[in-house]
């Protein structure tokens, strides 16, 4: 399966931005992708022919009402669900927030959630929360040395109290792939649940909620090429048998009890929209798919399958540079478990200083700790500015990368700067 590169990269209007004459390289994808001109016509379009709330006796809001059904039958192909497991919220944090308080009104003291050191803090502090309800919260470790799961610990801290392992499909900060299929069986031999934040693997993979088995799965919109929309997958028997908090006049059926407030609804249409894009990808790829999940699928594989060779690119040019520091997977042969995203060091370098000389050249990423605080306490890294992160997508290209190398070989021959 190949990507047609001239094709992707024109549909994101973004990616022709310019500074002092040369084009911007976006590396910025973990904390939100650009979107298709497609999104943005879609966003428009909404708000000049539907701008309504739903419900109502006229036409704009029937539309609105329409876009609703829409998004959730789009999402449901996405994830592999049914529409009526799927919420719409602010965003996987809120919605996060609001799961964990529910599932909270049934916890008893004593009762323990498991949670690791690898994820972001919205999959780690909304269950730390329910301490107040007198749960436990345990925290798996990490091992160090390529910032993977340590699966030993894990099997040692769930056991016949746990009622919730919280954790993620993949790492915001290193790229690390967890064996959810592991975590899924251990947790459900002692009747626990298991919460998986997939806000970071959305853009990278495809993602079938039923062959993973997983209680509840939440991401984002603004992950994979849409606008700020929180989504949550939860299975229908937990969605009807735990009590959210609502206002009184909202409906008592699933999903809609779960949507507090009004949706957004423009950012519904982008979200059709992004969905729209990835199924046209897929049926350049494969031609021959009969439906939406089939073409869904084969454009997250052959992202996925690109996004793989791009990073053997990155991560070979990386280690090559004096005084270079790597954080995560490095060994080609183990890249089924990491995605395309990349945390870095460099001597005498803050991270904030590369990521302000990148910038000035026009190439974007990040540097902090990315929310991903237990894992930059663990590594010891958080006192000094955490890692640069670099992020690639399927939009992303070789000459970029090339230029990613080049600059980082020139940084580090720079003054030391001041911590």
């Amino acid at each position: 399966m190949s990507l047609d590169l001239e094709w992707i990269r024109a549909q994101f209007p973004a990616l022709a931005q310019e500074i002092d004459g040369q084009s911007v390289i976006f590396f910025d994808g973990p904390g939100g992708t650009q979107v298709p001109r497609s999104v943005i016509d879609a966003m428009s379009d909404y708000l000049i022919r539907s701008n309504a709330n739903a419900h109502g006796a006229f036409a704009t809001s029937a539309r609105t009402d329409a876009l609703v059904t829409s998004s959730r039958a789009a999402i449901a192909d996405f994830l592999g669900c049914d529409r009526d497991e799927v919420i719409f919220g602010a965003n996987m944090t809120t919605l996060t927030f609001a799961l964990s308080r529910a599932i909270g009104r049934e916890l008893r003291p004593r009762d323990e959630i498991v949670v690791t050191r690898l994820d972001h803090d919205a999959n780690v502090s909304p269950w730390y929360a329910l301490e107040e309800q007198g749960a436990t919260v345990r925290i798996v470790d990490i091992k160090a040395e390529d910032c993977t799961l340590d699966m030993r610990d894990l099997t040692r801290q769930i056991n016949q109290r746990t009622q919730l392992v919280a954790i993620c499909y993949a790492s915001n900060a290193v790229g690390t792939i967890n064996d959810l299929t592991t975590v899924v069986r251990l947790a459900h031999e002692v009747g626990a649940l298991v919460f998986v934040d997939a806000v970071h693997y959305v853009p990278h993979g495809s993602i079938d909620v039923r062959a993973l088995d997983c209680d509840f799965l939440a991401c984002s919109a603004y992950k994979f090429f849409g606008p700020h929309v929180g989504i949550l997958y939860g299975k229908r028997q937990h969605l009807t048998h735990l009590h959210p908090y609502k206002v009184r006049p909202a409906s008592v059926e699933i999903p809609s009890c779960w949507e507090t407030g009004t949706l957004n609804h423009e950012g519904l249409a982008g979200l059709v929209a992004a969905i729209d894009y990835l199924v046209e990808l897929g049926r350049r790829v494969v031609p021959s798919v009969s439906n939406r999940r089939e073409a869904l699928k084969a454009a997250m594989d052959a992202c996925q399958q690109y996004e793989t060779e791009l990073c053997k690119q990155l991560i070979r040019g990386l280690l090559q540079i004096p005084g270079l520091t790597l954080y995560g997977i490095t060994d080609p042969g183990r890249f089924v478990w990491r995605t395309p995203t990349v945390a870095i060091r460099l001597v005498g370098q803050t991270p904030q200083t590369i990521a302000v000389e990148l910038g000035d050249r026009g190439i974007f990423t990040w540097h902090g700790n990315f929310y991903a605080l237990g894992l930059t306490e663990k590594l010891g890294v958080e006192d000094s500015g955490g890692f640069l992160r670099i992020g690639l997508a399927h939009y992303n290209t070789v000459e970029e990368i090339d230029r990613l190398l080049k600059a980082l070989n020139e940084i580090a021959t720079l003054p030391k700067s001041p911590e």
